[in-house]
């Protein structure tokens, strides 16, 4: 059997580095939920061993531990001894996408969705408008209101914005001294379902004295098909990303999406083994910044206008366990004038998103989403605030499922609104 791991960045070793001391165990949503040993990252790891080892096969009892993993990364930052958990288990489903008979049914939907339709932008802004015309029409107002799986299915399917965001050959400029150059990222998701979102980042970093970049030839960052095991697609991605964003002459590139984010700034990695690409990845990989930790960095203008309402903070995964950034968020919107920020219990469990693991494991991210919820019901607050858009889309599907009117925004856009921008 190939090796599982000829694919990875990593060598053997980090899989033994493991030293089963269990403080992964208490911040796993997947053990906290279960209380399965083979549901922690120490029990997945063992599985791991067992099969490099040759002891068991990818069978139906080892696969579906794998597989029910959000990858969400908090057993990394629990880790004592460095154990790089998310990038063995890309690497695990590497070998269970190659060796493994799905149902042709979904394995025709992920080969769509993986080869077809992240790789261009336009196919998305495409499909994007199909789904819009589809939640107008009949069909969805029926099948939204049927009960079990297909009500479910259809709830999940975001409201796509009448209008979509874009990449522009022009940059946006600032008003008044330009500070710096940037590049944007587009994504995948956010330029479709939060428009608003990418307007306001952009109206924020020029109001902050950046030129803003949007290059046309950028495509989709690669963490979807990375975390699917399509590490190969998710390379060639990557590569048209470092040519695209190195030709923009940037001083740095901002992502509004933590899991954008964190791919990106992994970009060095991923490409390791590419002579012609692993130092420009790398280099790429270096100027990556997550929207609010650039504006910390600059550091932003103290916003003016109050906005008085209570709101509660979620970490996305990727943005606090894999790039580590907590504070600036927060930062951020204590400098709001009369915002009050209320902190919910574990603000950083993860909310059952995980890109495609909403669709694929239905039952586990209803009972994360579950006890999100409840953790925001607690603070009694009025809007929840995050900076990843598969949490935005999580909440908000939770939210109307129960009948609940909270919003849910980014830090960027209560940042925008409490700006006061000359006309």
């Amino acid at each position: 059997m190939r090796s599982m791991l000829t694919e990875s960045p990593f060598p053997m070793d980090d899989l033994y580095k493991c030293v089963h001391c269990g403080l992964c165990l208490n911040v796993c949503p997947t053990y906290l939920q279960t209380g399965l040993e083979t549901e922690s990252p120490r029990g997945r790891i063992a599985l791991m061993k067992a099969v490099q080892e040759g002891r068991v096969g990818l069978t139906n009892q080892v696969v579906p531990h794998m597989e029910m993993c959000l990858q969400c990364r908090a057993c990394e930052a629990a880790c004592p001894s460095g154990v790089p958990f998310g990038h063995l288990m890309e690497a695990v489903r590497v070998d269970i996408r190659d060796q493994r008979k799905d149902p042709i049914l979904r394995r025709l939907l992920l080969s769509f969705f993986f080869h077809y339709l992240l790789p261009y932008q336009g196919r998305l802004y495409f499909l994007g408008r199909l789904l819009r015309f589809y939640r107008r029409s009949p069909v969805f107002w029926i099948l939204s209101r049927l009960p079990g799986m297909v009500g479910d299915l259809q709830r999940q399917i975001p409201i796509i914005d009448k209008r979509s965001f874009r990449a522009k050959n022009k940059p946006f400029e600032p008003i008044g001294t330009v500070k710096t150059q940037v590049g944007l990222l587009l994504g995948c998701i956010m330029p479709l379902v939060q428009t608003s979102t990418m307007e306001a980042t952009v109206r924020v970093l020029t109001h902050n004295g950046c030129r803003v970049i949007v290059p046309p030839n950028q495509v989709c960052c690669g963490a979807m098909n990375l975390h699917g095991g399509d590490r190969l697609r998710a390379q060639d991605m990557a590569r048209r990303n470092v040519d695209t964003f190195l030709d923009a002459d940037i001083s740095a590139l901002i992502v509004s999406s933590a899991g954008c984010g964190s791919t990106m700034k992994e970009y060095g990695d991923l490409l390791a083994n590419d002579p012609a690409y692993s130092e420009k990845a790398k280099y790429l990989s270096s100027i990556v910044m997550d929207v609010t930790e650039y504006l910390a960095y600059l550091p932003f203008k103290s916003p003016t206008k109050s906005l008085f309402m209570k709101v509660t903070y979620q970490d996305p995964c990727h943005l606090a366990h894999a790039q580590r950034i907590k504070s600036e968020p927060r930062d951020i919107l204590r400098s709001i004038p009369g915002l009050q920020l209320i902190e919910m219990e574990n603000p950083d469990r993860c909310c059952g998103a995980a890109g495609l693991y909403s669709l694929l494991q239905r039952e586990m991210s209803n009972r994360l989403l579950s006890d999100r919820m409840e953790s925001v019901a607690y603070t009694k607050a009025e809007i929840v605030v995050t900076a990843n858009p598969g949490c935005m889309i999580q909440f908000e599907g939770g939210f109307k499922k129960d009948g609940k009117k909270i919003r849910v925004c980014h830090v960027v856009d209560l940042l925008d609104e409490a700006y006061e921008y000359a006309i």
